[in-house]
């Protein structure tokens, strides 16, 4: 764990006692977004960094979830 001061700029992590679907994204050093809306968020917030398997998981599910709303 970090806390989100430490993450670059497009990082994407978790926050820890929030629900595991819900994956954000650094914008800036004092906003992260969820599903394209920007937050903001305190710099010593803990967060979970997502590792490139967890980012390429989140998409994939992402994707097949947007496919099925086609149907």
């Amino acid at each position: 764990m970090m806390t989100f001061q430490e993450l670059q700029i497009g990082d994407y992590f978790r926050i820890p006692g929030i629900t595991a679907e819900w994956v954000y994204r650094k914008a800036s050093s004092s906003c992260c977004s969820l599903n394209a809306l920007l937050q903001p968020i305190r710099s010593a917030t803990i967060v979970i960094p997502l590792t490139s398997t967890e980012i390429t998981h989140y998409f994939v599910t992402k994707q097949e979830f947007l496919k099925s709303l086609k149907q």
